[in-house]
C-alpha cells in the first residue's frame, strides 16, 4: 500500500506527514504502522515474541508551486506514478486560494498528463499503422481511443469502471486513474464546521488539522492522547482517517493470524479467496493450499478460545473458493 502526499506549498503537507509518521522520519519517506485493535486479545492469549501490524507507505513530496501557476510540477506528476493511492492536501486554513481551486487545479494536471501520454501513444501507433498492420494491437488502439474520448470530457479515468478493467491500459499508470483521499486541511476552530464532500468514484474526502494532529502525535502518553482528543470532541485521528480511507479507495480489509511466535494483521482485497489470502504470507502456501482453518472475529470475541470454539463447532475448515472475511483469524493448512 503505497501512498504519496501531494499538495501545493503552504497547504500543510509536510505538517500531515509528520503527525503521520512522527517526528523520527524526517526523510520524507515512512512506513507507518496501520492501527488494529484487534491484534490486542490476540497477543494477551497467546503473548507471542512479535506483533507485526500492516504497514502503509508514505511518501512526502515537495511542494508545488501552486493552483494559480505552475501547477503541481512534472516532478511531482512523475514520483507518484507507482503509487497505488494518492492523498492531496487542500489549503483550507489560510485564505491563500479555495480549497476547491486547488482541487481543480491538481485534477486537471492528471488529466493534462494522461492526456499527452494516450496521445503520444496513438501517434506511435498511427505511424506503425502505415509501415504495416502486424506492428500495432488494434486492442490497445481502441482502449487509447476510448480513454482519449473520455479524457477530452474533463472526466478523470477513475470515474469509469470500465475504462479501468482494460487490460490495455493497465501499463500506462495514469494519474487521473489513482485513487485520491482528499485532505481538507483546516484550522483547529473550524474542524466542527467544515463538511467535506461526499465520496464518489475513487475517491474519499476528510477534513482535518495538520497542526492539531501533529501536537497529538508529540503526546508519547495514550491516555494522555485520548483525553486530549475527548476535550477537542474529535472521534477519530488523522491516521485513523487516512487509513480508513485508503482501505476504502483500494477495497481492502485486515484477516489475521496468530500462534505463539506471532500475532499479525494481513491486507487483502475484499472478495478475495482463501487461496489468494495464502499468496499474501507466502507464495508456496499457496501453492501447496490444502484448506484454511477459519475463526470469525466475532466468535473468536464469544470464545475468547481457539478450544472453545472448536467446542462449540465455531471453528471451520474451509476451501480455496472460500470469500475471506474482515477480521477472520485463519490458519492455512498446505503442502509443497
Amino acid at each position: 500500500m503505497k501512498t504519496a502526499l501531494i499538495g501545493f506549498a503552504g497547504a500543510g503537507k509536510s505538517e500531515l506527514f509528520a503527525a503521520l509518521a512522527g517526528t523520527a522520519a524526517p526523510s520524507g519517506r515512512a512506513m507507518v504502522k496501520v492501527p488494529e485493535p484487534r491484534l490486542t486479545p490476540l497477543a494477551e492469549l497467546y503473548n507471542p515474541p512479535k506483533i507485526t501490524f500492516t504497514e502503509i507507505e508514505l511518501l512526502d513530496l515537495p511542494g508545488a508551486a501552486g493552483a494559480k501557476g505552475g501547477g503541481l510540477g512534472d516532478r511531482v506528476l512523475n514520483e507518484v506514478r507507482p503509487y497505488d493511492c494518492l492523498l492531496a492536501v487542500l489549503d483550507g486554513f489560510s485564505g491563500a486560494a479555495e480549497p476547491l481551486d486547488q482541487l481543480q487545479a491538481m485534477e486537471a494536471d492528471f488529466l493534462i498528463a494522461d492526456l499527452a501520454v494516450v496521445e503520444k501513444r496513438l501517434e506511435r501507433i498511427a505511424q506503425d499503422k502505415k509501415k504495416t498492420k502486424l506492428l500495432h494491437d488494434p486492442e490497445e488502439e481502441t482502449a487509447l481511443l476510448q480513454a482519449k474520448e473520455h479524457l477530452d470530457q474533463e472526466r478523470p479515468l477513475r470515474e469509469s469502471e470500465a475504462l479501468l478493467a482494460q487490460p490495455k491500459l493497465r501499463g500506462f499508470r495514469f494519474l487521473s486513474a489513482k485513487p485520491v483521499l482528499w485532505a481538507w486541511n483546516v484550522g483547529e476552530d473550524k474542524l466542527a464546521d467544515v463538511t467535506a464532500p461526499d465520496a464518489g468514484p475513487g475517491v474519499v474526502h476528510i477534513a482535518v488539522s495538520a497542526r492539531l494532529e501533529r501536537e497529538l502525535a508529540e503526546l508519547q502518553d495514550d491516555e494522555e492522547r485520548r483525553a486530549f482528543m475527548l476535550d477537542l470532541g474529535m472521534e477519530r485521528s488523522a491516521l485513523d482517517q487516512v487509513v480508513g480511507g485508503i482501505y476504502n479507495l483500494l477495497g481492502l480489509i485486515t484477516f489475521l493470524t496468530a500462534g505463539e511466535k506471532e500475532v499479525r494483521a494481513w491486507p487483502l482485497r475484499a472478495g478475495q479467496p482463501a487461496q489468494e489470502a495464502a499468496g499474501v504470507i507466502h507464495s508456496d502456501i499457496q501453492r501447496g493450499f490444502i484448506r484454511a482453518e477459519v475463526l470469525g472475529w466475532e466468535d473468536f470475541l464469544a470464545c475468547k478460545t481457539f478450544k472453545t470454539a472448536k467446542e462449540r463447532g465455531l471453528l471451520r475448515l474451509e476451501g480455496k473458493e472460500y470469500v475471506v472475511r474482515d477480521g477472520d483469524i485463519i490458519e492455512f493448512r498446505f503442502n509443497v
